[in-house]
């Protein structure tokens, strides 16, 4: 059944987004394409001491901001934080080192606008990794003080519906596929270099990013937490796509971006009573 769900999830997903880069999407509903999820972009916010950094949100693949971020938006606004979002890439499709300039450029007008010297980014799927290619080359490492990936495909996946999408018309899940050039580059040397911290929240459920453990991040304690749902909620169901929406999720990242250092790995969420 999970595999079934698995296949009508990424074809639906690819379905908008063919339609959506083809320009079939309907006026109405390509108006709002670019529209912000609640608690976003607010470019006259200012930073307070309790929160100096700004928050910038990353989609996943065949995402678009609004959607993506709809919960953890507004829970990271109430939280006190200044919180950023952008679509990029043609719903993420691109090539991820495109993509990654298009991160270093959106950093870069969210760091002027707030006058902020770094920003936390928290991303998700292809969000969670795609920056990390900006941190180790694109001069990353010295602007971002927390990256937080949920289910990031940080060592790719070997779901073999990745090649068949890529090839039709989606380079960056080429790139996502387990053992890519870009993946063998990005994780070439150290994994996780100095100046951020890094935060990996995924879950044994996923069924994207597989097998899940390919999320986790190599890296030493005292910059790098891996964090797997279950680990501390057994009974957390959620998957790879919903993900953000997760209210034990919005616990780790706000226990990651209100902290020193990565999410404390023995701190205990409060887990979803079913």
């Amino acid at each position: 059944m999970r595999i079934r769900a698995t296949v009508r999830t990424l074809f639906a997903a690819a379905a908008v987004a063919a339609l959506t880069l083809a320009g079939h999407v309907a006026p109405a509903a390509a108006s709002g394409l670019d529209a912000p999820p609640r608690g976003a972009n607010d470019w006259s916010c200012k930073p307070d001491s309790a929160h100096p950094e700004p928050v910038v949100l990353v989609n996943g693949t065949f995402k678009l901001m609004r959607e993506n971020w709809a919960t953890l938006s507004p829970k990271l606004k109430k939280a006190g934080y200044c919180v950023f979002a952008f679509n990029y890439g043609r719903m993420a499709t691109d090539p991820i080192a495109d993509s990654a300039g298009e991160l270093r450029d959106f950093v870069a007008a969210v760091r002027a606008a707030t006058g902020a010297a770094k920003v936390d980014l928290v991303g998700h799927s292809q969000g969670g990794m795609m920056p990390r290619y900006y941190i180790k080359f694109l001069g990353g490492a010295d602007q971002v003080d927390d990256l937080v990936g949920i289910v990031p495909s940080n060592h790719g996946t070997a779901n073999p519906l990745a090649p068949l999408i890529g090839k039709a018309f989606c380079p960056a899940c080429i790139d996502q596929q387990t053992g890519s050039e870009l993946l063998t580059k990005l994780n070439a040397g150290t994994e996780t270099p100095e100046g951020p911290d890094y935060t990996v929240v995924t879950t044994r459920y996923d069924e994207v990013v597989v097998p899940y453990t390919s999320a986790l991040l190599n890296g030493p304690k005292e910059y790098v937490t891996n964090v797997v749902l279950q680990d501390r909620c057994p009974l957390d169901p959620f998957m790879h796509d919903q993900a953000t929406k997760d209210p034990v999720v919005a616990q780790w990242v706000l226990n990651a971006l209100g902290r020193v250092g990565p999410a404390d790995p023995d701190f205990q969420p409060r887990c979803l009573s079913l």
